[in-house]
Parts: structure tokens; sequence; C-alpha cells
């Protein structure tokens, strides 16, 4: 990814993380399983030839374009939703009882080692980039991080939902400039994200330590404060 992509995306995401802390989500996208296998059939080859409704109407029929009426930003914005939903299914009957382990393994199946995944996302990050886009990068990364919560089965609320979700924010954009410069390796994403979460959990530890010793006035000034 270039220099100029890439603080497109970090763009992206510092003001994904600012639509979270407002308690912004956008809307759903439309779900059809026409939709997802062109999708797929596109996926499979946009790392190549790019994000395109003529390359989509070569894979995957020459009405498919009909199927997305807002042009490329809707395909590929369609095809980070049907990753997202990929990734939830994927580890819907997940055993692990360790909420952190849980978001890792989302993060890890998000952003796998696939060279044809990543060079599908490359190619769409700079669609999603471009000035014509309207915010899509924006919402896909609003989408993603509220879907990595999903993925980990966790059902907090109120400020609880917020903050979980403003720290992933930080987590999955380190996580996926990582990816797409290095992703091509399994272990060394797994090492990755396991780096970033311990020093979540560190943090965590240190605050809980520091407002547990002090009364209850100054523990939420103090709250407050460190987020």
């Amino acid at each position: 990814m270039s220099g100029m992509a890439g603080d497109k995306v970090r763009q992206a995401i510092a003001f994904a993380v600012a639509g979270l802390a407002a308690g912004s989500m956008p809307a759903p996208l439309e779900h059809d399983p026409v939709r997802d296998a062109a999708l797929r059939k596109i996926a499979a080859v946009a790392g190549q030839q790019g994000w395109s409704l003529a390359v989509l109407r070569d894979v995957a029929g020459p009405e498919a374009d009909l199927l997305f009426p807002g042009g490329v930003v809707e395909l590929v914005e369609a095809w980070s939703d049907l990753c997202d939903r990929d990734m939830i299914e994927a580890i819907a009957d997940t055993d692990e009882p360790r909420l952190s382990q849980r978001v890792k393994e989302a993060l890890l199946v998000r952003l796998p080692a696939d060279p044809a995944m990543r060079a599908g996302a490359r190619a769409g990050f700079g669609v999603l980039a471009s000035p014509c886009a309207g915010g899509a990068l924006r919402r896909t990364m609003l989408r993603t991080i509220n879907a990595i919560w999903h993925a980990a089965q966790d059902h907090s609320s109120g400020m609880t939902y917020l903050t979980k979700r403003l720290t992933l924010g930080g987590i999955y954009g380190a996580t996926l400039l990582y990816w797409l410069a290095r992703g091509h390796d399994a272990a060394v994403m797994d090492a990755f994200v396991e780096r970033r979460l311990a020093g979540v959990l560190r943090f965590g530890k240190f605050k809980a330590k520091i407002l547990g010793g002090l009364p209850g006035s100054a523990r939420a000034s103090a709250a407050s404060a460190v987020g």
C-alpha cells in the first residue's frame, strides 16, 4: 500500500473511532445470496484485475453490475460487509472462554494470511479512499469493529459498549495496517495481535489498580481522565 493510501486508511480509522465515540453506526447493507456469490467471484480476482463493474460482469455475468446500483464503491463496501459476516459465522461455535482470545480469533479470521484477500483489500482500499467514495471507508471500519465484538460474543451495553469499541478501533487499525504490509505469515500475525491485546490488558490492570485505591469521588474523576 502506498504512503498516501496508508494515510487515508489511518484517517478513516480515526474518523471511525470518533463515530464510535458519538454512538454513530452506519445503516446495515443489503444481504442477498446472489449478491454474495457475485462478490466472491470478483474478490478472487480483484487483487490482479481490480475492482470494477467491467471485471464484475466478466466473472459474474453480463448483468451482475445491476446488483450494485451504487457502482464500484458499493461493490467494495458490500465485499467488506460480506467478510465481516463470514468472520462472525466462522467463530460462532468457538469454545474459547476468554473474551480477549475470542477477539484475537475474530481478528485473525477477518485478516487472514491469504494473498488473494490481501491483494483484494489493497485494491479495495484504493476505491474506498477515493474522494468520490462518500465516507465508505469510514463506514466499513465502523461495521468491522462492531462485527468483531459480535463475533467475540460480547454483549455489553452503555458506556462499556462504547469503551470496548473505542479500544478495539485502535487495535484493529494497527492490525489492519500491519496485515496489509506483512500479513503473509500467519504466525507473525498471531504474535502481533497477541502483543496488541496484551498491551491493552496490562493497561486495564494498571487502571484498575489505581482506581481501586481511590475514594469514590476521586475514582470517578480519575476514571474520566484515563478513559
